[in-house]
């Protein structure tokens, strides 16, 4: 049974893109993601993206895919929104991730942007809802044009929103204006996909995060969050210049090989990376601990 969501918060509202935890020698570590996500859900999370890039999703197959989501809903899927992420730049692809996400028992998917490829708008258009047609779950965008090397446009925003089943945008295009006109004119659900604007971002009409330091910090979040759906903006202020040293210190470099170092120092599961990603130099895992500490992350 998935957690109630209403049209506002489809898909709760603070949501923890997990990392992906695999065994000393490279395999998927199922029951280290399952404590994984029972952690995260404990700490605060109502939602968890699977399989999306920060779990490490170029790199593991279809099947692997499949057995972390299916462990993670096993794990805490009467308890959290549980989002598949099935976005590809292959449109065939992503609809089949989607129609297994749907079998395996997802309350939603993530699709981003296809990349690579450099779609125009009507290619995007396309995919997006040949993705939400082919299956009946919910769907939120995901625009981060400095990945996908292509940004969704306000219009084409504007047309998708149409689609019954295209219900929320996850937004790291890192652009107020643009997102304040196309949150007004689409009435998506909008989700904060950048860390360090999550309080803008709310300021404008956003419902909630998806996250990268909800590994690390999301009762923080949840309370900046209600802070802020509270009338308190002074303290969500504080929270968020509190938290500033951890959303610089986890960007400052690729964000599952700082969130995996940081998970490592806590005890939690994360194993190593697939490459082409690696782990952090020594210089690198030193200055991560300065920043989480400057930021109040226990390690």
């Amino acid at each position: 049974m998935a957690p109630t969501s209403t049209p506002q918060t489809p898909f709760g509202r603070v949501l923890t893109a997990m990392v992906t935890p695999f065994t000393a020698d490279g395999a998927l570590d199922l029951d280290g993601a399952q404590r994984l996500a029972t952690h995260l859900v404990d700490a605060g999370n109502d939602g968890l993206i699977v399989n999306g890039t920060t779990g490490e999703s170029p790199t593991t197959s279809d099947a692997e895919k499949a057995a972390l989501l299916r462990a993670v809903l096993e794990a805490v899927g009467g308890r959290a929104h549980i989002v598949a992420g099935v976005g590809t730049n292959d449109t065939h692809h992503s609809i089949e991730l989607a129609r297994t996400a749907e079998q395996l028992g997802a309350h939603g998917l993530l699709t981003v942007t296809p990349y690579y490829n450099k779609p125009p708008q009507e290619g995007l258009y396309r995919h997006f809802t040949a993705i939400a047609d082919s299956t009946g779950l919910p769907v939120m965008l995901y625009d981060i044009p400095g990945r996908s090397g292509v940004p969704i446009t306000t219009e084409t925003l504007v047309r998708l929103a149409e689609h019954p089943r295209i219900v929320a945008n996850k937004d790291a295009k890192g652009d107020l204006g643009a997102a304040s006109w196309a949150l007004s004119r689409s009435g998506l659900a909008w989700y904060s996909g950048d860390d360090i604007l999550n309080l803008p971002l709310l300021s404008i009409g956003a419902v909630g995060f998806v996250s990268v330091v909800g590994h690390l910090v999301a009762p923080d979040l949840r309370a900046m969050l209600e802070a802020h759906l509270g009338g308190d903006v002074h303290k969500a202020a504080e929270i968020h210049q509190k938290l500033l040293p951890v959303y610089t210190g986890v960007f400052r470099t690729q964000g599952a090989m700082t969130t995996k170092a940081a998970l490592a120092l806590q005890g939690l599961p994360a194993g190593p990376l697939r490459a082409p990603l690696v782990e952090l130099s020594p210089q690198e895992l030193e200055q991560l601990k300065l920043d989480l500490a400057a930021g109040g992350v226990q390690l």
